[in-house]
């Protein structure tokens, strides 16, 4: 018999060593089915053991805490669970039976073993989402505790402050310790208390869900200030109120940021002057029915501060905008308000004041305006266009001031800068008429409704058709013939005079083509005005010889005539396309209506071929005409005869002016004298014993 513990015995290895070694070993192929959880192995060996303890006698409920444990081990990223289902499914079993034998309560309910697990993962998954989830909106909240520049304090239901962040204290006044359990009556205005008591009652009572009220708080210095309250009670499960959390807002810093942006958003930063925003607030005010009776609004603008800025740059116009600035403010003083409108312009309001003083201020301003402002010893002048209005009653339509005085600006820049212009309601009415029509023109060129007459030009010796002008009229439907001349200005803004004027020349240069096929030589000379705007065009030349090949009318049967302002207006290259025309055999004229001097030097670099004269030097040759104007009119004649050009002249109006126009050496001429209005093409063919359709 052998002794225990002798040499030559073997030892009963213990259970609990073999249990152990067979929970290492199914731990580590449990680990391995799982995705990178190799670093949890000592959590699945425990997990082992509690699924494989003998003495437990609900399975089930094993499984459920091990499934628990596995998230809350951090085993709770995607995989997990189906790698363990999976794994112990094939292999949980197995290693029971081997522990414990087939009789053992889990190796029979491996099934349910498993959905217990599962059960319990999938809770403590869902409780670890709601907490995370509150731990987030925890810290989010956190953090706009401490960052917003609001104050927001959590109250105690008793009306204590339980925790605060750093702006309440800068409200209140208070160092940041003694804020926590102040009450509500320290903090709250004696005369609010009440009304904000009754309101918390209301949200205790649940009666109401929060509460945004205007309230006054007082400092700790006694001072009293408006406050924007907002409440919200916090509440738990049972519905009680545990907390209340207060936002304030100090509504002395809000309106004086509100006063500022104000301040801001209607003065100009560069001048300081209030802006247009505020003149134009400024002139609501005084057109209503409350406004003061008689006022004067002076609209001052710059000419020239693109030339200073463009050749100095913006910091030297600046200097001569606020030399501007300094200049109104010293001569219409305290009693007026002045404003920076635009880059250049400005705007002055007088009330309780009559016309004359204003306008005596206006010219005493334009004459320091145009003292140069000096700059690196350079004297830097600009002068100033104003449109003055003025008003004896109020009533008028909010922005009718500023339109009339914008008006009146653009009279005084159009008679010439550096002055001044008073708005007058006639002008304005009328030049309003011509304005609308000239919009509507893009109207009836749609509608077709333009077409082309035509003013004979007769020859003084024999009343013979020598030349025939083209006049482009509107056959309106309320106005009947509109001579289109009369809006030429206006329809080069509109953009629409270039288009007609092609059009025009066009459809004469057909007409005339037929008339010269029909007379040859005996055709009379085709004359169309030419715009400054159509001398811009770079393709002039090639544009008018297609036309003159399209229609079959010879160069020399068509006269281009000039207007007076042209010559002094074109560019170099803009007179030799002129030159280029006349090289090809179109004629030259160039209208001088208004009998002034005529440009000689310009004249020279011009082909001209005639001058055309009306006004003075044909009105100093009526009957009864005095006799300044009568010498004024020989004198010029005379001279222009020199030039050794053709002489025509416009509104010729009884046999008495032709008669001395021939006699001064004009040899055409047009007029009421041969035909009282433009003739349609059919009544030219007429004219010239054509057949109406030629």
């Amino acid at each position: 018999m052998k002794t225990a513990g002798g040499a030559g015995d073997a030892p009963e290895p213990r259970a609990d060593l073999v249990a152990a070694t067979a929970h290492e070993g199914f731990a580590q192929r449990w680990a391995e089915a799982l995705p990178a959880a190799a670093a949890h192995h000592e959590v699945l060996v425990r997990l082992t053991g509690v699924l494989s303890s003998v003495d437990d006698r609900e399975p089930e409920e094993a499984a459920r805490r091990a499934g628990r444990s596995l998230v809350g081990q951090g085993l709770f990223r995607a995989g997990v669970l189906e790698g363990t289902i999976a794994f112990l499914a094939g292999n949980l079993r197995p290693h029971l039976v081997a522990l414990h034998g087939a009789d053992h309560p889990a190796a029979s309910r491996v099934p349910a073993v498993l959905g217990a697990l599962a059960a319990g993962f999938a809770e403590a998954a869902a409780e670890r989402a709601v907490d995370e989830a509150r731990e987030e909106g925890e810290a989010k909240f956190r953090a706009v505790w401490r960052t917003s520049a609001l104050a927001i304090a959590e109250v105690a239901p008793d009306g204590r402050v339980v925790d605060h962040n750093a702006a309440l204290p800068a409200i209140l006044g208070y160092p940041p310790h003694r804020v926590t359990g102040l009450s509500a009556r320290e903090v709250v205005h004696p005369d609010d208390l009440p009304a904000l008591r009754r309101l918390g009652g209301q949200l205790l009572t649940g009666e109401r869900d929060g509460v945004q009220v205007e309230k006054r708080l007082v400092r700790a210095d006694g001072e009293a200030i408006p406050a924007q309250l907002a409440i919200t009670p916090v509440r738990g499960r049972d519905g009680d109120v545990r907390c209340y959390v207060a936002v304030v807002e100090d509504l002395d810093e809000v309106r004086a940021l509100q006063l500022q942006l104000v301040r801001q958003s209607l003065s100009d930063p560069l001048t300081g002057l209030a802006n247009r925003a505020q003149f134009l607030g400024w002139l609501e005010s005084e057109e209503g029915p409350q406004g003061s009776g008689s006022l004067v609004v002076a609209l001052f603008d710059l000419d020239g501060l693109r030339v200073v800025n463009g050749a100095f740059g913006h910091a030297v116009g600046d200097r001569v905008l606020r030399a501007a600035v300094s200049v109104l403010g010293t001569v219409f003083g305290a009693g007026a308000r002045i404003a920076r409108l635009g880059g250049d312009e400005f705007g002055v309001l007088v009330t309780g004041s009559d016309l004359p003083p204003v306008l005596d201020l206006v010219e005493q301003a334009l004459r320091e305006l145009a003292e140069p402002v000096w700059w690196e010893e350079r004297g830097i002048g600009v002068a100033a266009s104003v449109g003055v209005v003025a008003r004896t009653g109020p009533g008028l339509p909010d922005g009718e001031l500023l339109r009339r005085a914008g008006v009146a600006l653009d009279w005084a820049k159009d008679s010439g800068k550096t002055g001044w212009s008073l708005y007058d309601p006639d002008r304005d009415a009328r030049e309003r008429d011509r304005s609308a029509l000239a919009a509507s023109v893009a109207g009836g060129a749609e509608q077709g409704d333009f077409r082309v007459d035509y003013e004979p030009v007769h020859a003084l010796a024999d009343r013979s058709v020598v030349a025939v002008e083209a006049v482009l009229r509107w056959d309106h439907a309320e106005r009947g013939l509109v001579d289109l001349r009369w809006l030429g200005p206006l329809l080069e803004r509109t953009g629409m005079g270039l288009r007609l004027d092609r059009w025009a020349l066009e459809r004469a240069c057909a007409q005339a083509g037929r008339w010269y096929a029909a007379l040859g030589e005996g055709a009379p000379v085709l004359s169309v005005d030419l715009s400054v705007r159509q001398c811009q065009e770079p393709e002039l030349v090639a544009w008018v010889r297609q036309v003159l090949r399209d229609t079959g009318l010879p160069p020399h049967k068509l006269r281009f005539e000039l207007p007076e302002r042209l010559p002094s207006a074109l560019s170099e290259e803009q007179v030799e396309e002129l030159n280029i025309l006349a090289s090809h055999g179109v004629l030259l004229a160039l209208d001088q209506l208004g009998g002034g001097n005529v440009a000689v030097d310009r004249i020279r670099q011009l082909p001209l071929s005639a001058l055309k004269f009306g006004g003075p030097p044909v009105r100093g040759l009526a009957e009864g005409a005095n006799l300044v104007d009568r010498a004024a009119a020989v004198a010029l004649l005379s001279w222009s005869r020199k030039l050794e050009l053709e002489l025509h002249a416009v509104h010729v109006s009884t046999s008495d002016e032709a008669r001395r126009l021939r006699e001064l050496g004009v040899s055409a001429g047009q007029g009421v004298l041969f035909n009282a209005e433009p003739l349609t093409g059919e009544d030219v063919a007429e004219l010239l014993g054509l057949a109406p359709d030629a």
